[in-house]
């Protein structure tokens, strides 16, 4: 079928970090997609994807290739309350592919059935997070966001019960990590309780030589760790905001270490502008509200700060020093890159003036319900000399947009820099679609009837975000009213 097999790097880590564990067999699975050329990229043979075996070997019918399927443990902070032991209570790491570019990823079911770590719970995931995961990934990586990726998705041919009945289904994701935040939190209290230990030390050490290797060249390697993990949160975090993208449940056990987004759980786009958006229906309190993510970011970043404190310094009034100066990092690196990121939306050099005015600006936007989305997409427009109605249009208060469009266009015509060369950037990172939270729902709504065509459209659709076609125009609209999507739901 091919020509390679699953390597096992974190399977030869202590028993602590995993529990062996087989996938469920599903009694009737179907391919519902499988992302060809990601699978090609991992070194699929080609012949293998067109098989009638893909559905088999993505439900964990029948796996192959020297897949070892292992659960990992990890503890967390779930919504600012601790968890000791969470883990992988619904998914299977199978083991490990070198990709054409020489990055070791892991291959990940989810939805395969119980394991150790499953607390009581049935282990499957329903047909619509499956649905939900697939597209969003995918949507997040042609948006050039750091992202684990879709590979396949199955259904199972079963029925489980959440809060009706609903169809079974099993996701395989790639990324380059599944350690997390929680992973070493995981570790750092088995060291606690456990003197002598060390697992923390253990899994700093894996994570250097797997994503990290350069540290191994600097005096203070466990330092170098902290800080390129902080560095790359900041940046994911800034990237997720200029995409009006909120994760929903930003807990430890959410944050992986190699700074991409990791689970797609009840995460949305902004339609509708306000800083305090929020989606998931269970944070209640907008803890993981849009503007609140970058303060939730370093929250959990703390935590991983203290988990490393051990192999930061000896003593720990020292360690505790130095952990508060890399996590003081943090927003700062987090400001710098979000400035960079709306001075390019806007087309305006990122001067003294730029955080000032992009607060002004956000303040108008969420006063007047301004489509987040829309708004970039339309004043990339009109900067390349379309007509302004449409951006107008999006305020409720004519006035007040035509205001802020005067004053926009003042700067981008004073700037010294080429205007030829913003307009460029502009395009460039102002997408023209976004997998839109009423189109997501109807796509699952579609597969929960056996329909997938919904889904595979918007796929398709979100594959190629910054490039207009003709015929699509539905797709970058924002909701109607009757259409909006006020709450998320977890997969779980």
């Amino acid at each position: 079928m091919t020509d390679f097999s699953f390597d096992h790097s974190y399977a030869r880590l202590p028993k602590r970090f995993y529990s062996a564990s087989e996938p469920t067999i599903a009694p009737s699975p179907k391919l519902i997609k499988v992302n060809e050329q990601l699978a090609t990229d991992l070194g699929f043979d080609p012949s293998f994807l067109k098989s009638s075996e893909l559905a088999d070997f993505f439900s964990g019918n029948k796996l192959d290739f020297n897949a070892n399927p292992i659960a990992l443990a990890y503890a967390g902070h779930q919504f600012g309350g601790w968890v000791p032991q969470l883990g992988d209570g619904r998914a299977l790491l199978l083991g490990e592919l070198v990709d054409k570019d020489g990055i070791r990823r892991d291959v990940h079911l989810k939805g395969s059935g119980r394991t150790p770590y499953s607390r009581g719970g049935d282990g499957k995931a329903g047909l619509g997070p499956v649905l939900r995961e697939y597209i969003l990934s995918e949507a997040m990586a042609a948006l050039h966001v750091p992202t684990t990726r879709a590979l396949a998705a199955v259904t199972t041919g079963e029925i489980i019960m959440r809060e009706t009945p609903i169809p079974g289904a099993i996701f395989t994701r790639v990324a380059e990590s599944h350690v997390r935040v929680g992973t070493f939190q995981y570790c750092a209290a088995i060291d606690h309780s456990e003197p002598g230990k060390n697992l923390v030390k253990t899994l700093a050490d894996y994570v250097i030589d797997r994503h990290y290797p350069e540290a191994l060249d600097t005096e203070t390697p466990y330092q170098f760790l902290l800080r390129s993990i902080i560095q790359r949160q900041a940046h994911l975090i800034a990237q997720w905001m200029g995409l009006g993208f909120i994760h929903g449940v930003m807990n430890t056990d959410n944050m992986q270490i190699a700074g991409e987004t990791i689970d797609y759980g009840p995460c949305a786009f902004i339609d509708e502008f306000h800083p305090d958006k929020k989606f998931s229906s269970i944070d209640r309190q907008g803890r993981y509200a849009w503007n609140n993510q970058p303060n939730m970011g370093l929250w959990n970043l703390a935590r991983l700060a203290e988990a490393l404190l051990p192999l930061l310094d000896e003593e720990e009034s020292e360690a505790i020093k130095i952990a508060e100066a890399i996590a003081g990092e943090f927003m700062p690196t987090f400001h710098r890159r979000l400035l960079e990121i709306f001075s390019q939306k806007i087309g305006l050099p990122n001067d003294s003036e730029m955080d000032g005015f992009m607060q002004s600006t956000f303040i108008e936007m969420a006063k007047n319900k301004v489509d987040f989305t829309l708004f970039f997409r339309r004043l990339t427009q009109a900067a390349d000399g379309a007509s302004s109605t449409g951006l107008l249009d999006l305020f409720e208060d004519k006035d007040a947009g035509q205001k802020w469009l005067d004053d926009w266009s003042e700067r981008f015509n004073k700037a010294s820099s080429s205007s030829t060369d913003r307009l460029a950037g502009m395009k460039q990172i102002n997408p023209i679609y976004i997998p839109r939270n009423h189109r997501v729902e109807q796509a699952i709504q579609a597969g929960l009837n056996g329909d997938f065509d919904l889904f595979h459209e918007l796929v398709e659709v979100n594959s190629k975000p910054f490039e207009d076609k003709a015929g699509l125009e539905n797709y970058e609209l924002a909701p109607t009213s009757e259409e909006v999507v006020r709450r998320t739901f977890c997969g779980t």
